[in-house]
């Protein structure tokens, strides 16, 4: 098994190296998920516009994204996502905030933001479970039906990806190591394992 998982490379595209170039632009190397997602360039950066569209139409900064994703990736048990996320929701606010997160600690959050985890939690782990008093903690918490229309939606597409990139075993990026403060590797016990070039 490669870092990018279970299927062979696939043939080396234009398209794929205009993602691969972003990614050596933004994080410095190509990801394996990246990799994986060679096969369907296209349809990675439509799947990311959808996600980039919907935080921006709902207005989800940078912090709340981290949040949302590190809850919900942690969830359900994603290595890769909660390391990545993990990374950015530390640079945006600081690594302990970031691991509790990951822990499903989240005295580090304002009480909004311990509202809007335990909801991306909700949906990760059973959303057939969630009720109609889940909402209106939500509502209480000051978050407007459009506001929880579009926090869900993201964190359902979030989750679709994350599915994906597990069910064919993409694994953690080595440069982690480096990138993720020590707090939010230790947080990070579950999922697949970094990848360190081993078979």
């Amino acid at each position: 098994m490669s870092g990018h998982g279970f299927l062979g490379v696939p043939v080396h595209t234009a398209e794929a190296q205009l993602v691969f170039d972003e990614d050596i632009s933004e994080v410095g190397h190509v990801m394996n998920v990246s990799r994986l997602w060679a096969y369907q360039p296209a349809l990675l950066n439509q799947f990311f516009d959808l996600i980039r569209q919907t935080a921006t139409t709902y207005g989800l900064s940078m912090r709340h994204r981290g949040i949302l994703v590190a809850a919900c990736a942690s969830a359900i048990g994603d290595s890769y996502c909660s390391l990545a996320w993990g990374t950015r929701l530390a640079a945006a606010s600081d690594a302990q905030t970031a691991a509790g997160v990951l822990r499903g600690d989240d005295e580090g959050l304002t009480s909004g933001e311990r509202v809007m985890a335990e909801w991306a939690r909700k949906i990760a782990r059973n959303p057939n479970a969630t009720t109609a008093a889940d909402v209106k903690i939500l509502r209480d918490a000051g978050y407007s039906d459009d506001q929880i229309f579009g926090t869900t939606v993201f964190v359902g597409l979030r989750i679709a990806f994350s599915t994906i990139n597990d069910a064919l075993g993409a694994r953690p990026d080595v440069a982690f190591l480096e990138l993720a403060p020590a707090s939010v590797l230790d947080a990070v016990d579950f999922g697949r394992a970094i990848d360190d070039g081993a078979p």
